[in-house]
């Protein structure tokens, strides 16, 4: 692993009341004083880990954190109802008014990439910067290619896993099987689901597999919250208006100051959509790690990740 910054601890911890049902963790470490950056996590529905707070020079940035709707410390645990990207979006921008910040650099992988996307076009002028990596559009052709035919060509045993508590009549559609069953009364097929699905993506994220990932992702509390938001989100399409509505909308950041991280052999984001992307707006910067996978843990993509946010906090 690269040399991460050392460990801290937050210097402050919040919870904030959003809508009527739901309220999110955050929480702020580094420097009160430093350059604002805002991390989205990944999931949707995977919480935020303190590992998180050592790709920021704590000297350099004031980092916030928050678990977003439904997932990590925020709660109700595992809340579908009033949990789109649009109210996501809207959280972002109500704890940005909390905090006082005028404008940040945003930090967002995977589902989090989504999400920065999202957020910097719907509030350019709030947005200073922002590193992506992990590259989702949250499109048709990504979710079937993870989740129904594709990635399984090349992880055919945690496949297997993964399609086990479908029965085989069902296997032409997992995302509706597998919601149908995430959204069961009984709570035992909840759970089976749920640690099925989630172990799916642990033991796909690296290029080469972590069985203590993949045990962290069928840990029951993370894997229900995780399970469920996931399959919440993609039945729904992301809850966007049209297929391609983050790459049509590029226009709107273009001036950002942006980079891109993507690992080669990334099985859960193909990079087919980080180069998509790039060809939509080369004025980012475009990194392809030639040895990397997915997660922002692997050596290759975390080195970039450190290089990209010391060079953004002396912007």
């Amino acid at each position: 692993m690269p040399e991460l910054y050392p460990p801290i601890a937050p210097y402050l911890e919040g919870s904030l009341q959003v809508s009527d049902l739901h309220t999110i963790h955050y929480e702020e470490s580094g420097n009160p004083q430093g350059k604002p950056i805002v991390l989205l996590h990944g999931g949707p529905g995977g919480g935020c880990l303190p590992i998180y707070r050592q790709y920021f020079n704590p000297e350099k940035w004031r980092l916030v954190m928050f678990d977003q709707r439904g997932c990590g410390r925020s709660t109700p645990h595992a809340e579908l109802r009033e949990n789109t990207t649009w109210d996501l979006v809207n959280d972002i921008e109500k704890l940005r008014q909390h905090l006082n910040i005028e404008k940040w650099v945003v930090f967002g992988g995977s589902w989090g990439s989504t999400l920065s996307l999202a957020y910097s076009q719907t509030h350019p002028s709030r947005c200073t910067g922002l590193i992506l990596r992990g590259i989702f559009m949250l499109r048709q052709k990504e979710l079937r290619w993870f989740y129904q035919e594709g990635a399984s060509y090349i992880f055919p045993d945690a496949w297997s896993e993964y399609v086990k508590p479908i029965p085989i009549e069902e296997r032409d559609d997992m995302l509706t099987a597998y919601y149908q069953r995430l959204t069961s009364a009984d709570a035992q097929i909840r759970l089976e689901c749920a640690r099925a699905w989630s172990i799916w993506e642990g033991s796909t994220s690296k290029l080469f597999p972590d069985l203590e990932l993949m045990q962290k992702f069928g840990n029951h509390q993370f894997a229900t919250a995780f399970a469920r938001i996931e399959c919440h989100y993609f039945i729904n399409k992301g809850f966007f208006e049209t297929e391609d509505q983050l790459l049509l909308n590029v226009d709107r950041i273009r001036h950002i100051p942006a980079v891109i991280v993507q690992g080669r052999y990334d099985v859960v984001c193909p990079m087919i959509s980080a180069w998509e992307l790039h060809c939509a707006w080369p004025e980012a910067e475009f990194i392809v790690i030639g040895d990397a996978g997915h997660s922002m843990m692997e050596p290759g993509i975390c080195s970039a990740l450190i290089a990209a946010t010391d060079k953004f906090a002396d912007l």
